[in-house]
């Protein structure tokens, strides 16, 4: 604070550009390249890059070494949950109402570098239904949420693909199909992919 006991007027400008590098990753909801961050930013390139490269210090925003482009990082959780704001808390309600009207469990995911993290769930009225234990990880290519994770910029680690059940899909090929499908429909299903049905 100034010393009139008000909030300081003047701006930091390399704060500024990071925000504004940070509003472009969030509302572009996937992953942005660096020329595409300055065309929308009108941030000159090289700025752009020192910019990420501190965020991503920091897991605000990770790089993405397979496309080299950059996304929202799971670190925004971390500072968020600090705020009086509980993400649990907003996201509640609609678990319930997803719960409520499709009759499975619903859970409230954060993506981590190759799998997603579960922040909390509501649980299928059935009798047989799926395990959700808040954080547990998703394995990417077995589960849906790992699968609707995929699909929208994560990436899969290298290597053979772990066959956790006969009908876990280990064949990349078949699974970039699966993910255009669910890019198409909006959802993922996985049954008896990670666990036997």
């Amino acid at each position: 604070m100034a010393r009139t006991g008000r909030p300081a007027t003047r701006q930091v400008g390399a704060v500024q550009r990071a925000i504004a590098i940070l509003n472009e990753l969030a509302a572009a909801r996937t992953e942005l390249g660096t020329n595409e961050i300055a065309r929308r930013t009108g941030i000159n390139v090289s700025t752009i890059s020192r910019i990420l490269a501190t965020l991503a210090g920091g897991g605000l925003v990770d790089h993405v070494a397979s496309t080299g482009r950059y996304r929202i990082g799971v670190g925004i959780v971390r500072l968020a949950s600090a705020v009086d704001l509980d993400i649990r808390s907003l996201a509640r309600p609609h678990l319930e109402e997803l719960t409520r009207r499709l009759g499975e469990t619903a859970t409230l995911s954060v993506p981590g570098e190759h799998e997603a993290a579960t922040l909390d769930f509501v649980q299928s009225p059935h009798t047989v239904r799926s395990v959700a234990e808040v954080g547990r990880t998703s394995a990417a290519h077995a589960t849906a949420v790992g699968k609707v994770l995929l699909a929208h910029g994560g990436t899969l680690p290298g290597g053979r693909l772990k066959a956790y059940t006969e009908r876990t899909i280990v064949d990349r090929a078949a699974l970039e199909a699966g993910l255009a499908a669910i890019r198409d429909r909006g959802w993922a299903q996985a049954v008896g992919e990670r666990e036997e049905a």
